[in-house]
């Protein structure tokens, strides 16, 4: 542990030197204010340009966003000064942050800026010089109901004209933040730790642990020959794994940052963890399963098997770094949201700091795996290991056939093939659950299997406990929730047959309700235009749901939490519900085409949607839950995955609140 905190500490250590590097010009505010800021401008497309004053705010401090409050706090006033070469477009807007709360104090809607908040103004740039834009920024820091004297500072950045279209430099007149070493109130540590507790809950989500039975069966079949060998390639496994994760990601943060392309990273996510992708996933899963079974085996030619033994057995690396690509890619779904805050603050003007994240979440993901690598050689050790061993292999087999199917069905829903549908897909796990246990019982042999004549203590529990899942899983055909199961099941809603079956949103001619629908029967809006005009016209807030087809945690929530009767009453009779695919294939109808600032049209839902909630939003993983007014603004913070039913409906209250306060 002490080398892995010193490589930490040499990494920040080198990243010094390029995070000053890259803030050269910046001054620095007294470590006395509470509240600083940090000047930026980004490229919105030909001449237009975005100035941003990102907040660096201490723990526990707050200023307020821009208000107006007639009879409240001093609201943040950001005043950008009339030159010639530029023409203000629009008026100061948040963001990010700002979100509404009902105060107390006050007894208003107040908006809060916290720290990484964002306030920014449009400009025009009509000058072919480079032109500099005084920036004029006020505020007041308040914390626990006490808040210090207003505070006021100008700023000067630096804009390069037309038509070069980028920033040439930045500067301040005053004091102005600098960020540092790390990013957030915790600085670079605060998100080390966050990804060391990312990368453990990640070990626990559903698209994670189907990727263990491979790893065993896998490595079992290395060790079998070469126990020595196996150890190091298990040690390789865990190395590639931290490589794939770090590596790539580190390259399109950098050429991100460096292109100004601000969607290219979560696009290229977005269609390794939801595209047809899956379904060459589900064929290696499958191509296993029948190995297993012993349809053949799975071996290299032999003048590569024989380089092998005198060129440190070549093939076996290869296998070794195509097992850590797999992993990684079928848990993107899972892993997501650190990745995606990764490339959110790439965005932000971070470089280093993601990258550091990654490489500390990845190295902890990769911990357990390599661990269960070496689990083989400590299987290859015990007794009776002949027939044994290959019945471990054909159970591993009914285990990946069986969790293959999830990968199949994230492509069948992204784009609506409507081929494994939730009754089809159960009939197939019942089946395999089914004949697992009569193998279990020893009523079905496979062509390498030993012949037994009884059943041993630990096989009979197994197979009951097969059964039990088989028997549990059947009122599932006629539309139980089967919660325990249901981040791994397609959604309710592509189910023919359901008792008690409530009318969905496919009526009353909402866009895409066709193809689209929410479960449990509720009524919703599939974009957001819609969403706000029938929020307006029936004064109710949106609960607005960022989801995806292929987002088990999605599913999860809607089976274990969306289905409490009193968070479904919520739901269906108090908000206006807008749910937004981060995945889904389909092309929009040409009136929703999106127009990026560089001319590319964007016509598939999926790519419209992320990039209009990584925008408007700053949210990249699914699910993303908000509650907002009639005009697209939050009301209360936002909520991701969370099973605690207390806590939803809390969240859920304080929205319905905030919307009647306004």
């Amino acid at each position: 542990m002490k080398r892995v905190k010193s490589l930490f500490l040499l990494v920040a250590l080198l990243a010094a030197p390029m995070l000053s590097f890259g803030q050269m010009g910046f001054g620095t505010e007294s470590s006395e204010n509470p509240v600083k800021w940090k000047a930026s401008v980004e490229a919105v497309g030909g001449d237009l340009f975005e100035i941003q004053m990102v907040a660096k705010i201490d723990n526990g401090w707050h200023t307020y966003d821009l208000g107006p409050y007639e009879g409240g706090p001093n609201a943040t006033v950001m005043t950008i000064t009339p030159c010639d070469g530029i023409t203000l477009v629009g008026e100061p807007y948040v963001k990010k942050g700002g979100v509404k709360a009902m105060d107390s104090v006050f007894g208003m809607m107040i908006g809060t800026i916290k720290d990484g908040d964002i306030i920014a103004q449009k400009i025009k740039v009509t000058s072919k010089e480079d032109v500099e834009v005084k920036i004029t920024v006020e505020w007041q820091a308040c914390t626990n109901g006490a808040c210090a004297s207003p505070e006021e500072k100008e700023y000067k950045i630096t804009v390069a004209g037309n038509p070069n279209g980028t920033v040439s430099s930045v500067s301040s007149v005053g004091s102005l933040d600098v960020a540092g070493g790390g990013i957030g109130g915790g600085g670079l540590w605060g998100f080390i730790l966050g990804a060391i507790g990312w990368g453990l809950m990640a070990l626990l989500t559903p698209c994670v642990f189907p990727m263990i039975p491979m790893t065993v069966s896998f490595f079992l079949k290395q060790n079998e020959k070469a126990p020595t060998k196996g150890r190091f390639l298990a040690t390789l496994y865990g190395i590639c794994i931290v490589l794939i994760y770090t590596v790539p990601i580190a390259i399109i943060i950098l050429l991100t940052y460096t292109i100004g392309g601000k969607m290219m990273a979560a696009d290229i996510f977005n269609w390794l963890a939801t595209s047809w992708i899956n379904v060459i996933f589900f064929l290696i899963f499958l191509l296993f399963a029948l190995s297993f079974f012993g349809a053949f085996e799975i071996t290299l030619p032999s003048s590569v098997v024989n380089k092998a033994d005198s060129k440190s057995n070549r093939g076996g690396i290869i296998g070794v770094f195509f097992m850590a690509l797999t992993l990684v890619l079928v848990s993107f779904s899972c892993t997501g949201p650190i990745v995606g805050s990764a490339i959110i603050k790439s965005m932000q003007g971070e470089v280093m700091t993601p990258i550091i994240v990654m490489l500390v979440f990845s190295i902890v993901f990769a911990i357990p795996f390599t661990i269960f690598a070496f689990a083989p050689s400590l299987l290859k050790k015990l007794p009776k290991s002949g027939g044994w061993l290959n019945s471990v292999k054909v159970v591993l087999g009914f285990i990946e056939l069986a969790l293959g199917m999830k990968f199949l069905s994230v492509a069948d829903q992204t784009y609506h093939w409507g081929i494994l549908d939730r009754e089809v897909y159960l009939a197939f796990w019942i089946v395999i659950a089914f004949l697992l246990g009569f193998y279990l019982l020893g009523k079905i042999r496979f062509k390498y299997d030993s012949p037994t004549d009884h059943v041993g203590v630990g096989r009979l529990m197994l197979a009951i406990i097969t059964f039990a899942f088989a028997v549990y899983m059947i009122p599932g055909m006629w539309g139980a929730p089967l919660k325990a199961i249901s981040g791994y099941l397609p959604p309710m809603q592509t189910q023919d047959f359901v008792v008690n079956k409530l009318e969905n949103s496919a009526a009353n001619g909402r866009k895409y309700s066709d193809k689209l629908h929410l479960p449990h029967g509720l009524v919703g809006y599939f974009t957001f235009e819609e969403a706000l005009t029938a929020s307006r016209e029936q004064n109710k807030p949106i609960f607005f749901d960022f989801t995806g087809h292929g987002c088990v945690n999605c599913r999860e929530m809607e089976a274990r939490v969306w289905s409490d009767p009193k968070v479904l009453d919520m739901l269906r009779n108090d908000f206006v519900i807008c749910s937004l695919y981060a995945d889904d294939k389909m092309e929009v109808l040409p009136e929703d085409y999106m127009t990026l600032p560089n001319g590319k049209v964007l016509k598939g839902m999926g790519k419209i949607n992320s990039r209009y909630v990584m925008e408007r939003f700053k949210a990249a993983s699914q699910p993303f839950y908000l509650v907002l007014d009639s005009n697209g603004n939050p009301l209360v913070e936002p909520m991701g995955y969370n099973l605690n039913v207390n806590d939803y409906i809390d969240f859920l209250q304080k929205g319905i609140e905030a919307f009647k306060a306004l």
